[in-house]
Parts: structure tokens; C-alpha cells; sequence
């Protein structure tokens, strides 16, 4: 009896440490501490086109919808859009920062082309 109660403290001991582990190495925990602290951390499922990615820039926290397109060589993503849910918190930022962002974007998807969401859509055509 008293051997059970070990092995089964054990396990659940183990258990205990193997979701500790998992819950910090989860990559959208790390994506939400960034965005406290005002870091840049970029998220994405790059083998799941349907999966929006998520950029945490300067405490502000951008979204990204991929579309597949095709090339000449093969299936890839062609068209992205990036928006932010909270565009009152872009206050202070620059055009510097949104070309940061696309650079970001620009090394997972070389061949996309980047379009912006409404205001900062607006914001960047002032740019020209």
C-alpha cells in the first residue's frame, strides 16, 4: 500500500513538472511577456498557411493574414495584411517602425507582398 502511494506521488509529481515545463516553453507565452515588456517577438506557424501570424512590436501587438500564391517554381505566400485590434496605442510611433515590422516580415516571406490595414494604411500613403 504504502509502495502505490510512492509510485503514484511520483507520477504526479512528474506530471506536475512535465505541464510547468510545457507551460514555459509555450511560444505564446513568450509572445505575451514581449508585449509587456515592449520587446519585438514574432509568431508564426510558417507550415500552416492558415494560421495568421502575431508581431509584438514597441508594446503594441500586430496581426498577419497570409494568402498562398504561386510562382513560377512553386506554391507560396504571395499577399500578407497586417493590422493592429488597438490603433490607439500606435501613438508616438514612426514610419521607421513600420518598416521594421515589414522587414520582420520580409525574412519568413521574401516574396509577399506586405499590405497595411486601415489607419496606418492611410498614415504610410502620406509617406509618398
Amino acid at each position: 500500500m504504502v509502495l502505490l502511494v510512492r509510485i503514484l506521488f511520483f507520477v504526479g509529481i512528474l506530471l506536475l513538472a512535465f505541464y510547468w515545463l510545457r507551460y514555459l516553453l509555450h511560444p505564446k507565452r513568450k509572445l505575451e511577456l514581449a508585449h509587456e515588456k515592449g520587446n519585438t517577438y514574432f509568431l508564426d506557424e510558417q507550415k500552416n498557411v492558415r494560421k495568421n501570424f502575431l508581431i509584438t512590436y514597441k508594446s503594441v501587438l500586430f496581426e498577419g493574414e497570409k494568402y498562398l500564391g504561386t510562382t513560377e517554381k512553386a506554391f507560396v505566400v504571395k499577399q500578407i495584411f497586417i493590422w493592429t485590434h488597438t490603433p490607439s496605442k500606435l501613438k508616438g510611433f514612426k514610419k521607421e517602425d513600420f518598416h521594421v515590422i515589414e522587414q520582420l516580415v520580409r525574412k519568413q516571406y521574401p516574396e509577399a507582398d506586405i499590405d497595411w490595414k486601415s489607419p496606418i494604411k492611410e498614415f504610410l500613403k502620406n509617406e509618398q
